[in-house]
């Protein structure tokens, strides 16, 4: 009887695991556009945003290994984990979603994975 209960609970868990899963990709694909913002100067820091524009400059910063771009105006900070995924040019026309963070006074965009950036062709 015992035998039949563990591969109930089996069952149970690993059904769950998969509901889990299913939402948090369906989240990505679909919800994240529900829970942002388009970024205007307005946004209060720590909201998430979507930001569409062409990139205007690329810098590393002088530690190395993150990049700040600049687009439509916006200052966007890029993680070293997130630039190491992506090849990125001037003049590229890009869709991002981002938290909202003022850093030494100035205000950013902040993304946390390189799937956060579209290219747009």
């Amino acid at each position: 009887m015992l035998e039949r209960q563990e591969k109930t609970a089996l069952a149970v868990l690993v059904c769950v695991i998969g509901i889990v899963l299913a939402v948090h990709i369906l989240f990505n694909a679909v919800g994240r556009p529900l829970v942002t913002e388009p970024y205007s100067p307005e946004v209060p820091d720590g909201a998430l945003v979507l930001l569409e524009g062409s990139i205007e400059e690329i810098t590393e910063t002088s530690t190395g290994g993150h990049l700040i771009l600049s687009v439509n105006g916006t200052t966007v900070f890029l993680p070293e984990n997130v630039v190491a995924g992506l090849e990125l040019h001037e003049n590229e026309n890009v869709t991002l979603y981002g938290v909202v963070q003022t850093y030494r006074g100035k205000r950013e965009v902040v993304v946390a994975s390189s799937g956060d950036i579209q290219i747009l062709k």
